[in-house]
């Protein structure tokens, strides 16, 4: 799996202080996207182990508490990344007590596929949709477009 960004300090990409993740590849290529960079699975760079372990260390930190993990991209849920993405969501469950996990996706909660839906299992909130720019809605909370849906999970 290939990353565009992390951001070890974040307030913008979900409630509270957060490490967020923006991986590479996605499928939907939304017309008005903001994120075209990271359409491309080969764009950005390698996602390491020591990128996973930095991430880990960053949510357990104690000096500058996180609410929790944001991923998003490109697309969390894209099937080529999905395999790095589930083991970093049981290892961020397993080892950050009290840590949320919040997922952006184009794809629908209803059209996942098994190995979508095992991720899916694991985290707390799900966006999903497409980004629809005739539906874009700068007073939307959390959504691009009226269309997205804000999944609660657990």
């Amino acid at each position: 799996m290939n990353i565009h960004q992390y951001y070890p300090i974040d307030v913008v990409n979900g409630p509270g202080t957060r490490c967020t993740l923006f991986v590479s590849g996605c499928v939907h290529q939304c017309p008005g996207c903001y994120n075209k960079s990271t359409w491309r699975l080969n764009s950005g760079v390698l996602f390491t182990q020591e990128m996973e372990n930095q991430i880990i260390a960053d949510l357990n930190d104690t000096k500058i508490p996180r609410q929790g993990l944001t991923l998003s991209g490109g697309d969390p849920l894209h099937p080529q990344n999905v395999p790095e993405v589930l083991k970093l969501v049981k290892r961020v469950n397993a080892e950050c007590e009290g840590k949320d996990i919040w997922m952006w996706t184009g794809y629908l909660l209803s059209e996942l596929t098994p190995e979508q839906q095992d991720v899916v299992d694991l985290i707390n909130v799900l966006i999903d949709g497409k980004f629809v720019q005739a539906l874009a809605d700068p007073a939307l909370v959390w959504r691009g477009s009226s269309n997205q849906v804000i999944h609660k999970l657990r």
